[in-house]
């Protein structure tokens, strides 16, 4: 009876420690585009076929407009000291705060669903310091910051939260000097 009692207690902190391991791979639920708007330093990635020639001073600037959309601007240095910029469009996710869709396609390809890609922001620094961006097949990752350089143990905390949502951030690419 009481290895009974045991065994059935190991297995309860173990399954409460299974649940407290996992987070859910979900948007926030709520996101200020006027807040979030400006520019945003990239701090690490998941490699991207597009991000394969940038090597340091990675940016991303959103710019609110009237319609309820945001202006995208990503810029990066590549090795050969070329700045390489992509400009395109945000749009929100109805009934998902959090979540937007993103193109860098000409606005006539604008009505073809499969140039829009999904842009979760999955954490956000109550004060818009630093933001996790992702989405639902978690094959990308953002972690970015309002500075050029993170704090090492506040990029810690942020990487082993993105691998309790199920990230594969033993993959993460830090471009240049981003860590303090």
């Amino acid at each position: 009876m009481i290895r009974s009692l045991l065994l059935a207690l190991a297995l309860a902190s173990g399954a409460a420690g299974a649940q407290d391991a996992a987070l859910p791979n979900d948007s926030v639920p709520a996101l200020d585009l006027q807040r979030y708007g400006g520019e945003w330093h990239e701090i690490a990635h998941l490699p991207m076929f597009f991000q394969r020639k940038c090597v340091a001073n990675i940016t991303a600037t959103y710019t609110p407009r009237a319609d309820g959309t945001l202006g995208v601007r990503n810029a990066c240095d590549e090795k050969s000291g070329e700045r390489m910029v992509s400009e395109g469009t945000a749009r929100p996710v109805p009934g998902h705060a959090g979540r937007l869709e993103v193109r860098f396609a000409p606005d006539w390809l604008a009505w073809a669903p499969m140039v829009w890609a999904d842009y979760w922001v999955v954490e956000l620094d109550p004060d818009y310091r630093w933001a996790v961006v992702g989405g639902p097949s978690r094959k990308y990752l953002w972690i970015l910051s309002r500075t050029p350089t993170m704090d090492r143990a506040q990029y810690d905390a942020i990487r082993a939260r993105a691998a309790q949502r199920g990230y594969p951030v033993e993959k993460l690419v830090l471009p240049g000097k981003t860590l303090d």
